[in-house]
C-alpha cells in the first residue's frame, strides 16, 4: 500500500506523532531564530518519549567551543550546520546506545538560522539538517536544507522555522521512502509567502537511489525556489554560497544536446568577459542555465511536462564537461539578472545567441509589467551587467548586433546600450558551427542518421552513444 501525503496532519499532530512513537529519539541543537522547533515537540505533549537534550549555543564563544571553530567564521553555514549534527549525534550514540541502541532509532535535528534583525537590515535565512537511523543500530542517512525566510516580521520567521522544522522530521521517519512527498511536505502548514527552499540534499544508505539533481529540479518545479544549483559532480549548492561577491557568466540554452556551437559560444563570451577591465579574473564563475521552460520544450511541444530522464541525459553529459548548473523558473532574462543581482555586487556576463537579442526587444513579452519593456530594461541593464551576442546564420547572412534593427522607437535605446558597453558582438566565433543547429543535430541521431557526431564534442557524442542518450541507438542509417 503507497504512502500517502496527508496534508490535513497539523504542526501539532505530526509531532504527537513523533513523540509517541517508541522507537523514535532523539535531540535538537538550535542557533538563532528562537527555539520554535524543540517548543513545538514540548508542547505537543508526551515529549520525554522523543527528546533526549535541547540546547542553543547562541553566544559565539560557546558555539565554538561545543562544535570547533570555523574557518569562515560563519555562523549561519552548512559548515557549522555540519559540524553541529557530527557532534550532536556523535554524543547520541556515545552516551545512549549501550542503554537503549537496540530499541531506538536515534535522531539529531540541528540548526543555525539568521532571523530579521531588530532594524529589518538583514535578510532571514539559514541551514537545517536531520541525522537519523531507520533501523536500530543501523547506519545514519542525512538531509539538509536551506532556507531563505520571507516573512518581515522576526517572531514570523521564527514561528516558520518551528514548522519547518517538524515537517523534516517528520518526513524523515514517514516519507523517507517517497521523495517526492517528502519534498511536498515540506511546505505543510507553510505559504510560499512565507519561506523558500533552495537547497536540498539526501544522503545515506536509505537514499542511494535518490537523484540530488532531481531534487533540485522539483525545488524549482514545485515553486520552492525560483532557481536551484548543482556542481560538476552533482552535488547539490546553495546559490548564494557559490555565487557570493563572485562575477558570474550565465550561458542559457536547451542543451538537447551539447554540441559544438554551445561551447563556442561558452568559450568565447567567457573569453571576452575576462577581457573587461572591471573584471578580477580569479573571482569568476561559469553557469549553463536551463529554465523550466527549456526543459519542456519538447519534440516541438512547449505544454509538454518535463521529462526527468531527458532532463537527467542534459545535464549528465553538462556535468561530464565540467559545467555548473542552474536550474531557474526565469523566463525573462531580466528576472534572471535580478534574482543575481542580489548576490553579487560585481560585474555579471550574459552570452547569448542573436535571436534572445530579438526576444530581449520584443514588446509583447512584457505586457504584464505596468512598466513595460522600459521597466524590464531598467532591471536588466541598470545592473552591472553586459550581454554578449553570438551571431545566427539566415539564408546565408551572419546576423549579429551591427545588422540588428529593432522597432524604429526602440533604435535610439538600442544604440544608447551599445554606446554605453551593455551589449557587445562575439568575435572570434566559429563560422563553421553556425552551420547546423541543436534540433538539426537531434533530428539526426533519433533518425539514425550519419555523420552527426561531427557537430557535437567528442566526449558527447561518446556518453551519447555510451548511454544510449536522446534516442541513440547503434543502427545507423545512410549519410544525406
Amino acid at each position: 500500500m503507497g504512502v500517502i501525503h496527508n496534508k490535513e496532519l497539523g504542526t501539532k499532530q505530526k509531532a504527537l506523532a513523533i513523540n509517541l512513537n517508541p522507537e523514535i529519539y532523539g535531540s535538537f541543537a538550535e542557533i538563532g531564530a528562537g527555539q520554535d522547533v524543540a517548543a513545538n515537540f514540548f508542547k505537543a505533549g508526551a515529549s520525554s518519549q522523543t527528546i533526549a537534550k535541547t540546547m542553543s549555543a547562541y553566544d559565539m564563544t560557546f558555539s565554538d567551543a561545543i562544535y570547533g571553530a570555523q574557518k569562515s567564521r560563519r555562523y549561519v553555514s552548512e559548515e557549522r550546520l555540519l559540524a553541529m549534527q557530527e557532534k550532536e549525534y556523535g554524543l547520541l550514540i556515545e552516551r545512549l546506545a549501550g542503554a537503549r541502541g537496540d530499541t531506538s532509532t536515534f535522531f539529531s535535528f540541528s540548526d543555525t538560522m539568521s532571523a530579521l534583525n531588530y532594524h529589518k537590515t538583514n535578510e532571514g535565512h539559514g541551514w537545517m539538517g536531520v541525522r537519523f537511523q531507520l533501523t536500530p543500530n543501523g547506519r545514519f542517512n542525512d538531509v539538509v536544507i536551506h532556507v531563505k525566510l520571507l516573512d518581515n516580521d522576526n517572531v514570523r520567521q521564527q514561528h516558520a522555522v518551528g514548522i519547518l522544522g517538524v515537517n523534516l522530521i517528520y518526513a524523515c521517519f514517514y516519507y523517507h521512502k517517497h521523495p517526492n512527498i517528502f519534498l511536498l511536505s515540506l511546505m505543510d502548514n507553510l505559504s510560499k509567502d512565507a519561506m523558500q527552499i533552495d537547497m536540498i540534499r539526501f544522503e545515506g544508505p536509505d537514499f542511494i537511489k535518490v537523484d540530488n539533481r532531481l531534487m533540485s529540479l522539483h525545488l524549482v518545479k514545485y515553486g520552492f525556489s525560483d532557481a536551484a544549483l548543482f556542481g560538476p559532480d552533482g552535488k547539490n549548492m546553495q546559490p548564494s554560497e557559490v555565487l557570493y561577491k563572485k562575477h558570474i557568466v550565465v550561458v542559457r540554452g536547451r542543451f538537447r544536446p551539447v554540441i559544438n556551437v554551445h561551447m563556442d559560444m561558452l568559450n568565447t563570451g567567457v573569453h571576452q568577459f575576462l577581457q573587461e577591465p572591471d573584471v578580477e579574473k580569479d573571482k569568476v564563475v561559469v553557469v549553463t542555465e536551463l529554465t523550466l521552460q527549456a526543459l519542456k520544450e519538447r519534440d516541438a511541444d512547449p505544454t509538454a511536462e518535463i521529462d526527468e530522464k531527458d532532463f537527467l541525459e542534459r545535464v549528465d553529459i553538462l556535468c561530464a564537461l565540467g559545467q555548473t548548473v542552474l536550474i531557474s523558473d526565469f523566463h525573462e532574462y531580466y528576472k534572471l539578472v535580478a534574482y543575481l543581482s542580489k548576490i553579487t555586487k560585481l560585474k555579471m556576463g550574459v552570452v547569448l545567441g542573436y535571436p534572445n537579442l530579438e526576444y530581449i526587444f520584443s514588446e509583447e513579452h512584457y505586457q504584464d509589467l505596468p512598466g513595460g519593456i522600459l521597466e524590464s530594461f531598467a532591471t536588466l541593464f541598470s545592473r552591472k551587467v553586459k550581454l554578449f551576442i553570438y551571431p545566427t546564420l539566415r539564408n546565408n547572412i551572419i546576423y549579429n548586433c551591427l545588422r540588428f534593427n529593432p522597432p524604429q522607437h526602440l533604435v535610439d535605446l538600442y544604440r544608447y546600450l551599445i554606446a554605453n558597453n551593455k551589449i557587445e558582438d562575439i568575435r572570434h566565433y566559429k563560422e563553421s558551427n553556425l552551420q547546423i543547429g541543436t534540433d538539426k543535430v537531434l533530428q539526426m541521431i533519433k533518425q539514425k542518421e550519419a555523420g552527426w557526431e561531427e557537430y557535437v564534442p567528442t566526449e558527447v557524442a561518446a556518453m551519447i552513444k555510451e548511454r544510449s542518450l536522446f534516442g541513440y541507438t547503434s543502427e545507423v542509417g545512410p549519410a544525406k
